[in-house]
């Protein structure tokens, strides 16, 4: 399995709709186990990003999907930038049905 956290900062005032349109880009991503958004209590511009993929080569492979293309096209604009980005190799977990 692998696992991405990731840290993305919108522009000022921007977070929710970024949200929205990550949301919207997440269905039908064949091997992903899990793909949660997440608001950052402590700053109100930024959203995690937790995903769970079978492999790292679905995770490679989703970036190349017309849904995931749109919805980097449309969310692109309200990005101001990245911040930590972890990898990690899950064990299992409620609502991944392993472990």
């Amino acid at each position: 399995m692998y696992g991405l956290i990731g840290k993305i900062k919108a522009t000022p005032g921007q977070r929710d709709a970024l949200a929205a349109i990550l949301l919207e880009g997440t269905a039908d991503m064949p091997g992903c186990l899990s793909y949660v958004i997440a608001h950052d209590p402590g700053d109100p511009d930024a959203l995690w990003i937790t995903e769970v993929w079978d492999s790292r080569e679905h995770h490679t492979a989703s970036l190349a999907l017309p849904a995931v293309q749109q919805a980097i096209a449309r969310g692109r604009p309200l990005i101001a930038g990245f911040g930590e980005r972890f990898e990690t190799q899950p064990l299992g977990g409620h609502g991944l049905g392993i472990g």
